[in-house]
């Protein structure tokens, strides 16, 4: 069985994609449970989904999803740029589920708050589910995918050579190999600009050979 390498373009899209889908599973889920004492309400039992706690995570996944994309799709500069964004959204989600992590309960009382129609927050006891635990590990998954993208993107090959038609290869005049319009793009050549053939002029001809 073939391994996958850390630094292998399937490896990177694969973690990137899984800890974008782990993120959006999770966003609808309870984080945060616990209850308020409050004057009016009396003792009341409240959680909090993702959404709710760490508003951010979701457009934080569709960012990772798409940068992974475009890193395993485009060419260098694109995609050393989409490496970036992924690592910069793997830290993003890191700080937004260490914060529900380390404090549930002061997360929780502005979720409180706001059900209550109140600014501000409202003193509660809560703890967190394991939902964000998992964030962790998705976080984890993008910043790996980005660092291993990062080592080993030199080597992608692009998108031609994969689409390209068998025989799609042509053949200079001189019999040379000459490469698809793909592998010219990946190489920063602009295959839509004609190149102008190299004439050899006719010799004179004489008109008295003898």
């Amino acid at each position: 069985m073939r391994r996958l390498r850390p630094t292998a373009k399937v490896t990177v899209l694969l973690f990137a994609l899984a800890g974008a889908l782990i993120v959006l599973v999770s966003g609808s889920r309870t984080w945060v449970s616990g209850h308020i004492n409050d004057a009016v309400l009396g003792k009341s039992q409240i959680v909090g989904t993702g959404t709710q706690v760490a508003s951010g995570v979701t457009a934080l996944a569709l960012v990772a999803a798409a940068s992974a994309l475009a890193a395993t799709t485009s060419g260098r500069v694109v995609r050393r740029v989409a490496l970036v964004v992924l690592g910069l959204t793997g830290l993003g989600l890191g700080v937004l589920v260490v914060t529900v992590l380390v404090d549930p309960s002061g997360v929780m009382g502005a979720v409180a708050a706001r059900a209550l129609g109140r600014t501000g927050t409202v003193h509660t006891q809560a703890s967190a589910t394991g939902w964000p635990w998992l964030c962790v590990i998705a976080a984890v998954l993008m910043l790996v995918a980005a660092a291993g993208g990062w080592v080993g993107a030199s080597s992608w090959r692009g998108l031609g050579a994969r689409y390209e038609a068998q025989g799609a290869t042509t053949v200079g005049a001189r019999g040379q190999r000459v490469g698809s319009d793909w592998d010219r793009l990946d190489a920063g050549d602009d295959p839509t600009v004609a190149q102008t053939p190299t004439t050899t002029p006719a010799a004179p001809v004489d008109p008295d050979p003898t």
